[in-house]
């Protein structure tokens, strides 16, 4: 049985491409993976790659591929389809535990390590999805918005 964490608008079907790499070993392969993806939009329709939008598009894919092995259990399945606003980058793990955003300060004021993950992939996507998976685990989808 699938559970929806967070009520999202219905999903945009791929249109300029769609990439399935196998499972990235961590975040630098799926910045490649990424990058090629965007490289490709870009050559096929003929735009330009914005440097801002690939940037905020692969610092999302290492957000989610660092938290999915350090959080996750490890990255479980890996996906990427260039639509029609954007890129939508989907990363599966282990864990069902769906991600938080912490407070930035502890107890006694003190500013935390980390935790800033999660509230930068939300801030850069147009639309983040956490999806139960019926095997166990979840999958974390968000579409970062390209021109």
């Amino acid at each position: 049985m699938r559970k929806e964490y967070r009520a999202v608008s219905v999903p945009e079907p791929p249109v300029a491409s769609s990439c399935r790499p196998r499972r990235p070993g961590g975040p630098a392969e799926a910045r490649r993976a990424v990058e090629r993806a965007v490289a490709a939009r870009c050559r096929d329709t003929g735009t330009i790659c914005d440097r801002e939008s690939m940037a905020d598009a692969l610092l999302v894919v290492s957000e989610l591929t660092t938290n999915a092995l350090l959080h996750g259990g490890g990255i479980t399945g890996f996906r990427i389809d260039v639509v029609e606003s954007g890129v939508r980058v989907s990363v599966c793990d282990r864990s069902e535990a769906v991600p938080l955003t912490k407070d930035p300060l502890d107890g006694h004021g003190r500013r935390r390590v980390g935790g800033l993950g999660w509230p930068i992939v939300c801030r850069l996507s147009r639309d983040v999805r956490v999806t139960g998976l019926p095997s166990g685990g979840k999958c974390i989808s968000a579409v970062v918005p390209l021109p």
